[in-house]
C-alpha cells in the first residue's frame, strides 16, 4: 500500500513542498519559508507541457497549505453551522479546496501564456512571477490573508515597510524574492548562483534595518487616553440564547457591569477616559428608538452612576429597511447616547447577508436560518467622544485597508475595532485575525484599539508595539495608556493608496510588451 501511495505522490511531491512550506509560514507559525515558498511548485510548472497538471499542481500547493493555514475552518463549521465533527472536516476539504484558487489560476494564466506566445525562458520566469503576484493581491476569499502579515506577527522590523506600501505590498515584495531565489537554486552550483542568494539576504537584512530607522523617525504623541477594555468572554450558546431571545440577556449583561466594575475599582486611582466593550457585547437592542426599554435603560444607569463613557457593541435596527444592524454606540459619562452611533458595512458572507439574495430574492428561503442584516453607511463619521476622533471598525471590517484609510482621511487618530472571534477556536484564527487588525494601524501610523468576546484583546501603538495581549477564552479586563498624535500625518500609503497595484500592472504591461518585441526579435533570448 504504502509503495501505491509513493508513485502516486512522487510525480507531486515539489506542489506538496510549496504547500507545506506556504502553510507553516503563516502566523501563528515564523515565515520561515516566506521568501522561497514558491520555488518548489515554479520549477514544477516550469517543467510541465501540459495545463492540466499545471492545473493540478497549483491546487495540490494550495489544497496543503489551507489544510496547515486555515485549519480552524473546522472549528467554525462545527461551532457556527453546528456540523458534526466528521462534516465538518469534510467542509474543511472542500474549502481547502476552493479558498485559493489564485494559485492554479496564476499557474494557468502563465502556461496558456507562454504556449500561446513562445516567451524567452528569462521572460517566461518574470511573468510566472508577476502573475502569480497579481493573482494573490485579487484573490476572492473570505479570510483575506497575504504574506505580508507574517513578517509583522514575527515582529520583524521589515513590516515598518507598509507604511509605504501597505501589507499587500509586502506580500508582493515576498512574493517577488521567490523569483531570484528560483534562479539560485538554478544554478546553486555556480558561483553567480550564491551571489544571487547573498544579495537576496543583504537585500532583507538591508529591509530591516530601514525598518528600524523608519521606526526611529515617528513624530512623539503630543496627547494620551487611557482606555479600559472589558473581556466577558460569553460562549457562542449563550449569545444565540440572548440573541433569539430564549433567556441569558441579563447574565450577559451582569457579567459585563461586574467585571467593568472590578476593574474600575482596581485602577481607582487612575482616571479612566472611556470603557470599551466587544462586538454585540450588550445584549438588546440599543439606540433612541429602543432606550427607554428596560436594559438600556439599565445600561445608562449603570453608566452615569460611574461617571465614566461607555464605547460597546450592540445590535440596532435600520430606520429605513427595517433589518438588523450590527452596530457600536458610544454613551457619555451621563449615559446618554452620542449620535452618531456607527453599523457595520461590511458584512460577512453566509452569516450576515447571502450574496445576490437582492437579485435572486428565492436564496433567502432556502437560506432561512443565515443573518439579514442591514448595512451602514461605512467610513464616513467619526464617533463622538469629547475631542477624541475616534474611527470605528466591527470585526471583519479591519481586514480591508481601504475601509481604514477611509478612516484616516476623515481624520482619525485612534481607531477602534470591537470583534467576536469566538467562533474559530483558540490556537490559529485568534492570533491571524488579532495581527491583519493591528497592521492596519502600521499602514496609516493610528493606534489601534481591539477588544473582543474571547480574545485576543490588547491595543497596538502607531510605531507597531503590540502591548499586553489579553488571555483566550478567560474574563479579563486591562486598563492602557494609549499615547497617540492629535493630527497624525498623512503617510505614504495612505497618500498613494493605489501605487502598488498600478506597479504591478504596469509589470504585466511591460514584459508582455517586451515578450511580443522578442517574438519579432528570435535569438534575442533564450527559448524556453
Amino acid at each position: 500500500m504504502h509503495k501505491f501511495l509513493f508513485r502516486l505522490c512522487k510525480p507531486w511531491w515539489l506542489p506538496v513542498l510549496s504547500g507545506l512550506f506556504i502553510g507553516t509560514s503563516y502566523i501563528p507559525f515564523p515565515p520561515w519559508a516566506s521568501l522561497f515558498c514558491f520555488v518548489p511548485l515554479w520549477l514544477f510548472w516550469n517543467r510541465q507541457d501540459d495545463v492540466k497538471k499545471v492545473f493540478i499542481g497549483g491546487l495540490i500547493t494550495a489544497f496543503v497549505f489551507t489544510l496547515i493555514g486555515f485549519n480552524w475552518i473546522t472549528y467554525t463549521l462545527h461551532e457556527f453551522a453546528r456540523l458534526d465533527w466528521p462534516v465538518a472536516f469534510v467542509g474543511m476539504l472542500f474549502y481547502a479546496l476552493i479558498a485559493h484558487l489564485y494559485v492554479p489560476l496564476a499557474g494557468i494564466l502563465w502556461f496558456l501564456g507562454r504556449r500561446a506566445f513562445n516567451w524567452p525562458s528569462r521572460l517566461s520566469l518574470g511573468l510566472m512571477a508577476v502573475i502569480t503576484m497579481i493573482s494573490e493581491a485579487y484573490s476572492l476569499t473570505l479570510f483575506d490573508w497575504n504574506f505580508g502579515y507574517s513578517w509583522y506577527g514575527a515582529k520583524l522590523p521589515v513590516y515598518h515597510w507598509a507604511e509605504f506600501i501597505g501589507f499587500s505590498g509586502l506580500s508582493a515584495v515576498t512574493l517577488l524574492c521567490n523569483l531570484p531565489l528560483y534562479i539560485a537554486w538554478q544554478q546553486r552550483s555556480q558561483p553567480k548562483g550564491r551571489r544571487i542568494l547573498a544579495v537576496v539576504v543583504t537585500g532583507f537584512i538591508v529591509l530591516n534595518a530601514g525598518g528600524l530607522w523608519l521606526k526611529a523617525r515617528l513624530p512623539q504623541p503630543d496627547a494620551a487616553l487611557n482606555a479600559l477594555l472589558v473581556q466577558a468572554n460569553i460562549g457562542n450558546s449563550q449569545k444565540m440564547s440572548a440573541e433569539l431571545g430564549q433567556g441569558y440577556s441579563n447574565e450577559i449583561l451582569r457579567r459585563y457591569t461586574e467585571l467593568t466594575d472590578s476593574a474600575i475599582k482596581a485602577h481607582s486611582d487612575t482616571k479612566i477616559d472611556f470603557v470599551l466593550w466587544p462586538e454585540t457585547a450588550f445584549p438588546a437592542l440599543l439606540g433612541e428608538s429602543f432606550k427607554f426599554n428596560e436594559k438600556p435603560l439599565a445600561l445608562s444607569r449603570f453608566v452615569r452612576e460611574r461617571q465614566i463613557p461607555l464605547i460597546t457593541g450592540a445590535y440596532s435596527v435600520d430606520e429605513s429597511s427595517r433589518l438588523i444592524t450590527n452596530s457600536l454606540f458610544v454613551l457619555d459619562g451621563n449615559g446618554e447616547i452620542v449620535p452618531p452611533h456607527y453599523s457595520k458595512s461590511i458584512l460577512l458572507a453566509f452569516g450576515e447577508y447571502i450574496p445576490g439574495e437582492q437579485l435572486f430574492p428565492q436564496i433567502r428561503k432556502w437560506l432561512p436560518a443565515t443573518g439579514h442584516f442591514a448595512r451602514g453607511a461605512g467610513p464616513t463619521q467619526l464617533l463622538g467622544l469629547g475631542d477624541y476622533k475616534m474611527g470605528a471598525q466591527i470585526c471583519y471590517e479591519s481586514l480591508f485597508p481601504g475601509f481604514s484609510r477611509g478612516l484616516a482621511q476623515l481624520g482619525a487618530s485612534v481607531i477602534v475595532n470591537v470583534t467576536n472571534d469566538s467562533w474559530y477556536g483558540n490556537w490559529q484564527e485568534p492570533y491571524q485575525h488579532m495581527v491583519m487588525t493591528l497592521a492596519r494601524g502600521v499602514e496609516f501610523r493610528r493606534p489601534v484599539l481591539r477588544v473582543t468576546n474571547t480574545g485576543i484583546s490588547t491595543v497596538s501603538l502607531a510605531s507597531g508595539a503590540i502591548l499586553e495581549q489579553s488571555p483566550i477564552y478567560q474574563p479579563w479586563a486591562g486598563l492602557y495608556r494609549v499615547p497617540y498624535l492629535k493630527k497624525p500625518p498623512v503617510t505614504f500609503y495612505q497618500r498613494y493608496f493605489w501605487l502598488v497595484p498600478g506597479l504591478l500592472w504596469g509589470a504585466l504591461f511591460v514584459l508582455l510588451l517586451i515578450g511580443v518585441k522578442e517574438n519579432k526579435l528570435p535569438g534575442k533570448m533564450e527559448r524556453g
